[in-house]
């Protein structure tokens, strides 16, 4: 099982997920959508590809980037397609 929590909130837990280069990437239905926003940033990994972000939002309280995900990944990166990280604060516990 892993969870990912910010300001006490659960936002991801699932007993399925994939770990890359030390994330933990969690299937999009382990999310609890209510707590992220699609953000407009985007950036570039070599053998990944583009990876879109969101932004978390708890109480009012914003983590702007905080989750990013490969929407349309590589063929290397294929296993993590539409799955969810987190870095900024986002504690992830396995």
């Amino acid at each position: 099982m892993a969870q990912a929590i910010w300001e006490g909130v659960v936002l991801a837990d699932s007993d399925r997920y994939e770990v890359v280069e030390g994330n933990v990437y969690f299937p999009p239905e382990a999310l609890k959508m209510e707590y992220f926003r699609p953000s407009a940033t985007q950036t570039t990994c070599g053998w990944k590809g583009v990876a879109h972000y969101y932004t978390i939002v708890v109480n009012g309280k914003e983590n702007p980037d905080a989750a990013w995900y490969y929407p349309d990944p590589k063929p290397a990166a294929q296993h993590i397609k539409g799955y969810v990280a987190f870095w900024r604060g986002v504690q992830v516990k396995r």
